[in-house]
């Protein structure tokens, strides 16, 4: 019982410690974190979610983004083929009726990448599970185009799907880690600021499922939806934040203008209010 304590112990203290690091530099504090806790390997990698990677299907001859969700071993499994690569002849595959649903989900999701994301890579895997079935959204987004800045969003969605009748219940886990570069004049490095986090969210809803399109649509819309309300967190986190924190050191303006705003704006209040009294 006591081993227990400790390693549960060491584990949350592991996974606060990765919160709190940058999420670009995820692969390598956790090679270094392996190092210091081998005995947690496994909890580790299943429970850390690190930057998704891009490879290329040579027989589809597109983009697919690998993680943990579509590995077999040391192959990983395309969803554009339904083939391992390198090549495996025993690899877990979903079932005929989940690789239809499969299918279709990566061309809606293609179509949803682009509309909000304007480029990047996406992909959708599917698995049976005993009472239903499950599946990971998958969205990456790498801006390196100029010298004085880039940045990446990665969108990591898991989705547990229990069909009851006509009706079925979703529970989403969504991460999305996201980072920022931008140098000084010339790619000066040590003018850069460097802005980056990942955030956690889950949501569960009971939706109408009258056939397998409604799995898409439903999935769809939840994936949307936690993205918006993600990226709007983001926005004020990182950056509303900051630029308070800013602000408040150096005011942008004359401390006496904003004085005389904040002094009228008070004024305009305390009027509304009367009248409302």
């Amino acid at each position: 019982m006591a081993d227990y304590d400790e390693n549960d112990q060491q584990m949350d203290c592991a996974l606060d410690l990765m919160r709190r690091l940058p999420p670009q530099n995820v692969e390598e504090n956790l090679i270094t974190l392996l190092d210091v806790l081998p005995e947690l390997t496994e909890d580790l990698l299943s429970a850390i979610d690190q930057p998704l990677k891009i490879r290329q299907d040579a027989q589809a001859g597109k983009e697919y983004l690998v993680c943990d969700y579509n590995r077999d071993g040391d192959s990983y499994r395309s969803p554009w083929s339904n083939e391992y690569d390198p090549p495996l002849a025993d690899g877990n595959v979903p079932s005929d009726r989940l690789r239809k649903l499969e299918v279709a989900a990566n061309e809606a999701f293609d179509t949803y990448k682009e509309l909000y994301y304007e480029g990047g890579v996406s992909s959708v895997y599917l698995w049976d599970m005993d009472d239903s079935f499950a599946g990971v959204v998958l969205i990456k987004k790498v801006n390196d185009g100029t010298v004085r800045s880039k940045g990446s969003w990665d969108s990591i969605h898991v989705i547990e799907v229990v069909e009851k009748g006509r009706q079925a219940r979703y529970k989403l886990t969504s991460t999305v880690m996201l980072y920022t570069v931008a140098s000084g004049a010339k790619g000066d490095r040590q003018n850069e600021i460097n802005l980056s986090g990942s955030l956690t969210r889950q949501d569960e809803r009971d939706l109408p499922n009258e056939d397998a399109s409604a799995h898409i649509v439903n999935m769809g819309r939840m994936v949307e939806d936690m993205e918006f309300k993600m990226r709007n967190a983001l926005q004020e986190v990182y950056f509303g934040k900051t630029r308070d924190i800013v602000n408040g050191l150096r005011s942008a303006s004359d401390l006496s203008e904003s004085k005389n705003r904040e002094r009228l704006q008070r004024d305009l209040f305390g009027q509304l209010k009367s009248r409302k009294d």
